[in-house]
């Protein structure tokens, strides 16, 4: 039998066809989720599991938001440590265990990190930062994850520093102290992933499609390909709008901070082989990232700059916020990287909690759960390693507000689509890339260009013709930017994004030519 996704997984044009056709004629449900990134889809997928009709609205397109904008990693909360934020450390640890053993092990994986160091990181800062490593090991320990998967951390010697990194500047350079954290191949395939799971456990996914207003008792819907309204009654909604939640509820204060990122060429970083945490000058828990990613590039990140007025549907960084980060890592490498050297550069916005005066820096990564006078449940903050529980705390208080009858939270084991153990992943024939991106799926990624060899040859970005045609097929892409901008990052870099224009247009066209051969022989809506 050929590989094929699991069953009731697929999102893509036909279905969401269906999907509004059949809402048109039960219009009730029992949770409406506002906002399709990775919140919004936790929520689903929580709230299907638990035997729930859910219906789950995106304004553009699954990840279009925050989501897609991180640094990509899952990690444990020393940054909250440093902060003395100890209860957000324990809870970060604990969900990283989760994605890394059960939820999404196939999307997650061990990320090297070295912090290098220079006279300019003192005895008591080293002494510092030793003390928060030693504690992300105990959290790991107490959060169950064995060192087999994330070692322990250690300090190490100059030579071994520069073997991890030899791009570091070896003048002054004392060593290092090495620990590990877990890394998503891409932020945008997790959201994904937990949307297609949702939809496999019975949950509708409706992209392009905007809650234009909502209260306790539902909301109204414009599916914006065709312009239509549909009024859905739901006994709960949840808000997960992230930045844009005072849009649904415009009680909720939050204070958006940007967080930017650049990407360089692998070129400029030969022999790297660990992330870079490199201190930011007179901050003592600030640091600067190097992330070396799997397709060759290299992200260095990350700001966290307030921003005020009206939130932007795309952020962009600022040329201080570009400048800020070439000066702080370059002063750690041998040659630091110019504007020149910028291939392409992101930045999201953090939805955090308006707690009061201070720097952004200094507001609290917890989540919130709240509920608007007119029944709106809303959660906003949090981090994206953290998303289950964020997701678990809103399923929870929408359960018990409008009395609904659920089973308890089960995506502390539920497995996202093309989950698979290490072991099993190293098994399946495919080409690693594909493993990474798509674990135990990648088989039917292939299959996609059964008897076309051509749509495996790589395109741009090391991106292929048979995942554009799958992106479209299981997906949910609707559009260009879809597959260029999410379901692939070739967007990062608008030189990749030009070379896969062409083979993004026709897999859509492909799509579009089967829907209407699907069409032409179904009966129509109501025969039989």
């Amino acid at each position: 039998m050929s590989p094929s996704p699991e069953t009731g997984a697929s999102l893509n044009a036909a279905r969401r066809a269906r999907d509004l056709d059949r809402l048109a004629d039960r219009p009730d449900v029992d949770l409406l989720v506002a906002g399709g990134g990775v919140t919004g889809a936790g929520i689903a997928l929580d709230a299907a599991s638990r035997g729930l009709r859910v219906v789950l609205a995106e304004k553009h397109d699954l990840a279009f938001g925050t989501s897609r904008w991180s640094s990509k990693l899952v990690h444990g909360g020393l940054r909250y440590l440093a902060a003395g934020q100890v209860g957000i450390a324990r809870e970060s640890a604990r969900e990283r265990h989760i994605l890394l053993s059960r939820t999404a092990p196939h999307l997650v994986r061990a990320l090297p990190m070295l912090l290098p160091l220079y006279p300019q990181t003192g005895a008591l800062q080293a002494a510092f930062t030793r003390t928060g490593l030693l504690l992300g090991d105990v959290l790991r320990l107490s959060a169950g994850t064995p060192g087999a998967r994330l070692p322990p951390s250690r300090r190490v010697s100059r030579a071994r520093a520069l073997e991890l990194a030899p791009q570091l500047r070896p003048d002054g350079l004392r060593g290092g102290q090495l620990s590990y954290d877990g890394q998503l191949v891409d932020d945008a395939r997790l959201v994904v992933a937990l949307a297609r799971t949702a939809a496999a456990r019975g949950a509708t996914v409706l992209t392009r499609c905007a809650v234009e207003e909502a209260d306790g008792g539902g909301a109204l819907l414009r599916d914006r390909l065709s312009g239509a309204a549909l009024r859905v009654r739901a006994r709960a909604v949840v808000n997960a709008t992230g930045v844009w939640a005072a849009g649904l509820a415009p009680d909720v204060r939050l204070r958006p901070s940007r967080g930017s990122h650049l990407v360089l060429p692998g070129r400029l970083f030969p022999g790297l082989r660990a992330a870079l945490t490199l201190p930011v000058p007179g901050h003592r828990a600030r640091f600067a990232l190097v992330l070396p990613q799997l397709d060759g590039g290299v992200y260095v990140g990350l700001t966290d700059e307030p921003v005020a007025g009206p939130v932007p549907d795309v952020p962009e960084p600022t040329e201080d916020d570009i400048a800020f980060l070439l000066e702080t890592v370059g002063r750690a490498l041998r040659t630091p990287p110019g504007r020149a050297d910028v291939a392409g550069a992101f930045a999201g916005l953090r939805p955090l909690l308006d707690t009061g005066p201070g720097a952004s820096a200094d507001l609290s990564r917890r989540h919130a759960v709240l509920t608007s006078p007119e029944g709106v449940v809303t959660v906003v903050g949090g981090k994206l390693t953290t998303y289950r529980r964020m997701a678990q705390d809103a399923v929870d208080t929408a359960v018990a507000r409008a009395r609904l009858r659920a089973g308890p939270c089960r995506t502390r084991a539920l497995p996202l689509v093309g989950a698979a153990s290490p072991a099993e992943l190293r098994r399946i024939r495919a080409p690693r890339r594909l493993v990474a991106r798509y674990g135990a799926e990648a088989p039917a990624v292939l299959a996609e260009a059964r008897g076309r060899p051509c749509l495996l040859e790589p395109l741009a970005a090391g991106v292929t013709g048979a995942e554009l045609r799958w992106a479209v097929r299981h997906e949910g892409a609707l559009e260009a930017a879809d597959l260029l901008e999410r379901r692939t990052r070739a967007a990062l870099v608008a030189e990749d994004a030009a070379a896969l224009d062409a083979a993004a247009r026709e897999a859509l066209a492909e799509g579009a030519r089967a829907e209407a051969a699907g069409r032409s022989r179904r009966p129509p809506r109501g025969a039989g």
